[in-house]
């Protein structure tokens, strides 16, 4: 029963008109992901959407990853069900390590840190050692998620010019001897969003900057398992150069699922520890049974072989793609053609604006992500990120006769 002097209370329960208290000052230059608000915008079944970085849903094992959690749960569901170490299940940072190795980059388990995907993992680096204020040099363009990782540490992030091959050694080395960046984030695999791929003499020039100058390297490797052609370039993790400042992220969400949210971060002993102090702070640990399921998965099924048959599916989905981008477009449009990974980056022609024509393009019941939001820097408004993995080549097909609609 309230008293005389708490006063009645008003429509919503409170009975204070105060202000809501005010948000903290880091919210205050970090905005929404564009990508998570188009898929929202195009989620309409009809909707054919090239926007969004999704794996195939059909192309999920499921049959697979169902035994993986049924067979836990019958044989230990006291310690799936239980509070685990930070560090992450033991069997499954043995079989990321195992596979680490396998492809030339030798790993122990203890090199290991299990992630709650591997944007935590990059979370957890910027906690560890970006401070407010200090430089992070990134890729321009350059995956989103990450821009947004920066700028919730108050990083002054300072973009590096790239080309049709990725980011440019001499540009990198000039900026990063004037602004002395804590790091340089990159993906070099199938960037997300342009799909390029770093060759392997402009990485070793990465290396050998980052140990000339003195800053940590945040490899990002999402993609890498998902080659349709050409030859493997090694991990700029496995350059004796660039060994002790280089931070590998992985992730089992583009091969396995991204719902289980696993990823994983390879790192220098003492980065690492302060990365285990980080995530006790932010989770205490990732969910114990999802990882007993990987790790499980792993031991009894054939990821290998299951991501041999994604790699052929989305193959015939990139060329599939690829053929019908001449009629879809312009004329005067240049696109890439990746060897693998998820994206082709389009620029139409001057004078037309991808963020002004995706409602045009939504109005035939196709999407795209424009490319301007993906730039630190000056931003290109020709530029599109399309996506080629979650549609049947089939699909795809009639998404692009949609798509060239727009342009009429």
């Amino acid at each position: 029963m309230l008293s005389a002097a708490s006063g009645p209370a008003n429509d919503t329960g409170s009975t204070s008109s105060a202000p809501p208290p005010a948000m903290a000052s880091r919210l205050a230059h970090v905005g929404s992901s564009p990508v998570r608000e188009i898929l929202a915008l195009t989620a309409r079944p009809e909707v054919i959407s090239f926007a969004g970085g999704l794996p195939a849903p059909e192309l999920f094992d499921v049959a697979g990853i169902r035994a993986a959690y049924d067979g836990v749960l019958a044989e230990n569901p006291q310690y799936a069900l239980q509070y685990s170490t930070t560090e992450g299940d033991p069997e499954l940072r043995t079989a990321v390590a195992a596979r680490l190795t396998a492809r030339h980059l030798p790993t122990e388990a203890d090199d290991v840190l299990v992630t709650t995907g591997s944007q935590q993992a990059l979370t957890l680096l910027t906690t560890a050692l970006v401070e407010p204020g200090a430089v992070v040099l990134v890729e321009d363009p350059c995956y989103l998620a990450a821009l947004q990782t920066f700028g919730f540490a108050g990083a002054r992030v300072v973009p590096v010019p790239t080309d049709d091959q990725g980011i440019v050694p001499e540009a990198l080395e000039e900026i990063a001897a004037r602004e002395q960046p804590t790091l340089l984030y990159l993906v070099p695999t199938f960037q997300n969003p342009t799909g390029r791929t770093l060759p392997a003499e402009r990485r070793r020039a990465v290396a050998a900057a980052a140990a000339r100058i003195g800053f940590w390297i945040v490899e990002d490797d999402p993609y890498g398992e998902l080659r349709f052609e050409g030859d493997r370039v090694p991990w700029i993790a496995a350059d004796p150069a660039a060994a002790d400042r280089t931070v590998l992220l992985g992730s089992f969400s583009k091969v396995m699922a991204p719902g289980l949210r696993l990823g994983f971060l390879r790192a220098p002993a003492g980065l690492r520890r302060a990365c285990v102090i980080a995530k006790q702070a932010a989770d205490l640990h990732t969910s114990t049974i999802d990882q007993a399921a990987a790790a499980r998965y792993l031991r009894d099924s054939d990821l290998d072989a299951h991501v041999a048959v994604m790699r052929a599916a989305y193959h015939e989905r990139r060329d599939a793609m690829l053929e019908g981008l001449p009629a879809a477009l312009p004329e005067g449009s240049r696109w890439n053609r990746p060897e693998g990974g998820m994206f082709i980056w389009v620029t139409l022609p001057a004078g037309h604006d991808a963020t002004a024509l995706l409602k045009t393009a939504v109005g035939h019941e196709v999407a795209y992500v424009p490319g301007a939001p993906f730039f630190c820097g000056e931003p290109d408004p020709a530029a599109i990120r399309l996506s080629f993995t979650t549609h049947s080549a089939d699909e795809i097909r009639e998404g692009l006769r949609r798509l060239a609609k727009s342009f009429a």
